[in-house]
This record gives structure tokens, sequence and C-alpha cells, in this order.
């Protein structure tokens, strides 16, 4: 028998609740559940007015009145806490520097990792709390022995585990996910927060990276790391156009490239490999995208790690499907893994989340791939 936190003894609990309708819900049920509930909303912009622009971005100062208007109606007690500083230094500058090295960062899982189940969860424990309540959709399976274990939500159409795939055992430990483990659609839990009184049930979700408010991320970069004009070249080498910063490319990048010449087959190129050493881009065409094995490094396991050779799926974006692999730990640092199908728009920088069956089993930062085609 397994059973999830939330239906074990009551627990203090702290509810991270950005200003939108997944917390707040997620709050409302931790609260039903008779968990005793506090809101916090978490400042993360050192400035407010910046990060939202429509359904864009969040941690705006009306994100922190929606939060504190919702916890009003819940009845929970409600606090804004600045961890402006540790965001910048931990997820923005992190996802500037991976960019300006080539590599493509995913700094939902970053802001998971350092900030949600680490500088607030740290926080939270010292403070006296039990656990930390967000509107993630996963689940948090509680075995008889006690261990825990991370799975998928009951949900795939809205699953979030794979930006969930960072957290270690510990912060499993101390993790509330109270939209997980029922099968509900969008419009049902924008309903059930209409039925709880709560004014954000019709507040448009937040989109894309929330630090870059318009969505236009190369001129986020830009910005930082300034213009720096170098060649597009193909597999052999001839240039074929040029550009303005090659942190602005990402591998499998098909739009915007802005080649005059076109291929000879007259299909569409695609970005195949970032240099920033002399900041190249290399195009060419999809085939030459195919990866069949990768390494990854950094590895974080979700309980204990995996010995000798395994088969599981691999899910490589947010809202990517699965593939199946063989995965294998090297030197307990490396992980590395086969595909048993090409795969594409693989890139360094980028997450693999393992999986067996719906729980999450860890996951690590691609550092290198193998290419099915010698050119690349």
């Amino acid at each position: 028998m397994t059973e999830t936190p939330q239906r074990t003894r009551p627990l203090r609990v702290l509810a991270a609740m950005s200003g939108g309708v997944d917390s707040a819900v997620a709050a409302a049920r931790a609260a039903e559940a008779g968990h005793d509930v506090t809101g916090v909303h978490l400042a993360l912009s050192a400035n407010p007015q910046s990060f939202r622009t429509g359904a864009r971005g969040c941690c705006t100062i009306e994100d922190s009145r929606d939060a504190r208007r919702a916890a009003d109606v819940i009845g929970i007690p409600f606090y804004v806490w600045d961890l402006a500083e540790r965001f910048r230094e931990d997820v923005v500058e992190d996802f500037i520097a991976e960019y300006e090295a080539g590599r493509t960062p995913n700094p939902c899982l970053r802001c998971n990792e350092k900030i949600k189940f680490a500088a607030l969860l740290d926080k939270a424990l010292a403070l006296g709390f039990d656990a930390v309540a967000t509107g993630h959709y996963a689940q948090v399976i509680v075995n008889e022995d006690g261990t825990r274990e991370l799975h998928r939500a009951s949900d795939m159409a809205k699953d979030q585990s794979y930006v969930l795939g960072v957290l270690d055992d510990r912060q499993l430990a101390h993790a509330l996910f109270p939209l997980g483990d029922t099968v509900t659609t969008k419009d049902e839990i924008r309903a059930e927060a209409e039925r709880r009184g709560l004014a954000v049930a019709k507040k448009p979700d937040s989109h894309d990276i929330c630090f870059i408010a318009d969505g236009d991320t190369q001129g986020f970069l830009a910005d930082r790391l300034g213009k720096a004009e170098g060649d597009i070249v193909d597999a052999d080498g001839n240039k074929l156009g040029t550009h303005e910063g090659a942190y602005g490319f990402t591998i499998g990048q098909r739009k915007g490239l802005r080649i005059g010449t076109p291929a000879p087959d007259g299909k569409p190129r695609y970005v195949l490999d970032i240099s920033p050493v002399n900041n190249t881009v290399t195009v060419g065409p999809a085939a030459d995208l195919d990866v069949t094995a990768l390494t990854a490094v950094k590895p974080r396991w979700c309980g204990v790690a995996p010995s000798g050779p395994g088969t599981y799926t691999a899910q490589l974006r947010a809202h990517g499907g699965e593939t199946e692999v063989t995965a294998e730990l090297v030197d307990g640092s490396e992980l590395k893994v086969s595909f048993a199908e090409p795969v594409r728009g693989v890139a360094p920088g980028q997450a693999i989340v393992l999986y067996d069956g719906t729980r999450v089993v860890g996951s690590a930062t691609i550092a290198t791939t193998e290419r099915a085609t010698a050119a690349a």
C-alpha cells in the first residue's frame, strides 16, 4: 500500500504562492486536507514591475497582490520573501553563462533545484515547517518502508515531473504537490478556484521564461552579452551568412537563420553546432541532427542511484515525449545513455530525465552527444 504525504498526519506546510491559479488551488487543497498552511510569495525580481507582460512572465507586484488575496480567501497567513538576489545568482546568471558557453539551459529546473526546494525549503525547515507545497502537477508516493518516490501526475497532459527531476531524497521528503494525484483538466482547476472564491480563477497562465517577460530570449542575451558578429557555416566550413552572437541559437533551430543561399537540395537547414570559441554556428540538413547516444553529467537521483546498465524511458525537454534508452552511471559522475531510436533536437545543457514507468529515477545535464552521421 502506498500513500501520498497529504493523506498522512497534519503537517506545518509552507505553500509557495506565485499569484497564479495552480498554486492558489494547491494551497487551498492543503488547508482543506487539515494541514497548518502558511502562504508565501517569492519576490524574485529586483524590478518587480517588469516580469509580466500579459500572459508572460511572473513575479510582479500584481502577482504578489493576487497571491495575498488568495491567501485571505483561503484563510491562511501570508508573507512575501525576498529571494531576488539568490534567484539572480543561481538562475538568471546561470542561464546567461550557459548560453554564452554554447549550451541550452532549462531555468525552471534550476529554479526548482536552487530556489524552491533549496533556499525556500531550507528557510522553511529552519522556521519549523514540515513541507513546502507547490502547484506542480506531479506526485510524491510514500512507500510502506517510509521511502519516497517521485511519479508523474495522474494526468499526463499536465505532468510537470520533468522540471522536478532534480529533486533528491531530502527534498522529496519535504515536498507536497496537492494537484498531482487528481485527473482534472485546467478548466476544472479554474472552476474549482472559482467555487472557492479565488479571484485568480480566470488569470492567464505565465508562459516561457519568467524573467524574460516579452519572450525575446535573443534580445535579453544580447543586452547582457553584447552583439558579436560571427559566421554561419555548413558542415564543410563554407560561409553561408553571419549572425550577431552565437549565444542566440540553439541546436535544432530552423527559424531565424537568415541564410540567403538555399541548400543544394532545397530543404531547410537547421542549427547543428554552436561554437562559442570562434563564434561560429554550423547548419545542415535535419538528418544530421539525429543523436544516437549522449553523455550527461551532474546526475541527481530521486532515490538510490541505479547500479549497472538499465533500460528506461527518457524525456529531453519539458513538453517532449518519452523515448526508450539504455543508461549506465560511470564512475559515479557520468551518465552514458544510448537511444533505441535516433532522436533530434538534443543540445548540451538540456536535462535528461529518466523514468521507470511513471517513477522519476533521476536527471542529469547533457554534456556531449553522438550523431548518427559522420558529418556532425
